[in-house]
């Protein structure tokens, strides 16, 4: 799928690609560790629950890195500039900075040229995060691949300011009172190129 036609269906071919082409390596990897059992005897319960945790938490940070990375080559893609993991305030660092830190520190650059984007597969209680980055700039973008998030918490981002973009083929598993707050992840690029 053309990233510059359709960033949105792009992102998401490029995720459950990864995803697809990942799990066959790990399945090849935990099978070789389970054959081998755990612990001295092979039967540790506890080592087998280290090893348990360390798949999951790989998978977690794997799939995060993953839509970071498909989501700058996208934006490369359609020569956006930007700026990724720029420092703003303190240890602060956006996922996504726009057009980039030197503007953003620039004082007389105007705050409405300026976008930060935070990137959550999954939002949960995590979005809050992006809360603190970039407070120069008063209303923040967070885009997820997580479908159907309730309407009490899209009302809460909403409340804060938090502009939630959601890959257009996601959109439909959202009311149509959601769908009307929310933008596509085209939106957001034809956005920050007209900055």
């Amino acid at each position: 799928i053309d990233p510059k036609e359709d960033p949105d269906s792009s992102l998401l071919e490029r995720m459950e690609e990864e995803e697809s082409l990942f799990r066959i390596l790990e399945r090849h990897i935990v099978a070789k560790r389970l054959k081998n059992g755990f612990g001295s005897n092979g039967e540790d319960v506890d080592e087998f629950i280290r090893f348990s945790l360390s798949v999951q938490n790989r998978r977690k940070s794997r799939s995060g890195h993953a839509f970071e990375n498909h989501i700058e080559e996208i934006l490369r893609i359609n020569d956006v500039k930007f700026h990724r993991g720029a420092k703003t305030e303190g240890k602060k660092t956006p996922d996504f900075l726009f057009p980039g830190p030197q503007e953003y520190k620039l004082g007389s650059y105007p705050e409405s040229k300026i976008r930060m984007l935070g990137a959550k597969t999954t939002c949960k209680d995590r979005w809050r995060q992006i809360l603190s980055e970039a407070s120069r700039i008063k209303r923040k973008h967070l885009i997820t691949i997580q479908p159907a998030i309730s309407e009490d918490q899209t009302s809460e981002m909403q409340h804060e300011n938090v502009q939630l973009i959601i890959p257009t083929p996601i959109q439909t598993t959202y009311s149509p009172a959601q769908q009307r707050q929310l933008i596509s992840f085209k939106d957001f690029i034809d956005e920050v190129k007209a900055l």
